[in-house]
């Protein structure tokens, strides 16, 4: 590693470790390794009417000679409300050249925020707290039934800048199922690119409670309009056949541009054929729920498109 680099690396080291002192829950890591990130901006920490998630990436000529590459990700920030905070961040850099700036970065846009506040109505619906929250229920292994993102958005703009990376997407908890003493839960996310799923996954891996499932379960559809044919793929995690399974609702179903991860805690009493019509039931109540569902008619048609599957077989039940 050349001399500048490694100085770079430890200025990128130095600043990621304050920033995480700084924000604290507010800051997260999405990718150690590639050093993407993200934080949670608001108006006001306690009773926030306005929030955004600045998504950051930094290069290796960061900050010597390259700015962060970064994506602003909010349902109500479009068009040239957009392009104002982006001009806004970049002049920002420009009169920083060769300085760590990201603590800069959020607070402007905090302020931008505070201005928005004091200037218009009530923001948009946001909870007090859209983080997943753990609440002490059962086995204690269910998550909050509540979205990360309240207000859900499909119509994002992955490429609206070039230099903005893709953004990681709300995630929806569904209402949890017991049989037996074994938890299902459904998780969704909208997704319209093979990366966002692996964002997904490793946000939804943070969570202990998650990571701990026995089985994630999952599989995702995603419609490419070029081609006029689905991107789609399972992950079985250990459940045999239930990925595939998964899937096959998700094409009779006829969703797109959609993820869904079903999370089961076993309980130790084996539930046989039962597990997988909770699985199912688990993912077709959060896509009915969100909307994802079409007619019959719609959902005929969409059978037999091309697509591409991959199905791991790797441990029985349990």
């Amino acid at each position: 590693m050349a001399e500048g680099d490694a100085g770079s690396d430890q200025r990128q080291n130095e600043e990621i470790e304050a920033m995480a002192a700084i924000y604290g829950e507010e800051w997260c890591v999405i990718d150690d390794c590639a050093k993407i990130f993200c934080i949670r901006i608001s108006d006001d920490i306690d009773d926030p009417k306005w929030t955004l998630c600045l998504q950051v990436m930094l290069p290796n000529e960061y900050p010597g000679s390259a700015p962060p590459i970064y994506q602003l990700n909010a349902p109500w920030l479009k068009g040239q409300e957009r392009a104002d905070l982006s001009n806004i961040l970049e002049e920002i850099y420009i009169q920083n050249i060769g300085e760590s700036i990201l603590y800069l970065w959020v607070e402007k846009i905090r302020d931008v925020l505070i201005q928005k506040s004091q200037m218009t109505e009530p923001g948009p619906d946001v909870k007090k707290k859209t983080e997943e929250d753990d609440i002490e229920c059962e086995d204690d292994l269910i998550l909050a039934c509540q979205p990360e993102n309240p207000v859900k958005a499909l119509d994002f703009d992955i490429s609206e800048n070039p230099t903005e990376i893709e953004e990681l997407p709300p995630i929806d908890h569904g209402i949890p199922i017991t049989d037996r003493r074994s938890t299902f839960q459904a998780h969704l996310a909208p997704v319209v690119c093979p990366k966002q799923v692996k964002m997904v996954l490793a946000k939804l891996y943070e969570n202990k409670k998650i990571a701990s499932a026995t089985h994630n379960i999952y599989a995702y559809r995603i419609y490419c309009e070029d081609k006029q044919t689905f991107l789609q793929d399972c992950e079985d995690d250990g459940e045999t056949a239930a990925g595939g399974r998964l899937l096959h609702l998700m094409e009779i179903l006829n969703v797109r541009n959609v993820m869904v991860v079903v999370s089961r805690w076993y309980g130790g009493i084996l539930l046989g054929p039962d597990r997988f019509k909770h699985i199912n039931n688990c993912a077709r109540n959060i896509l009915v729920e969100k909307n994802y569902t079409s007619s019959p008619e719609e959902s005929s048609k969409a059978l037999g498109k091309n697509k591409k599957v991959r199905k791991d077989k790797k441990r029985s039940e349990h």
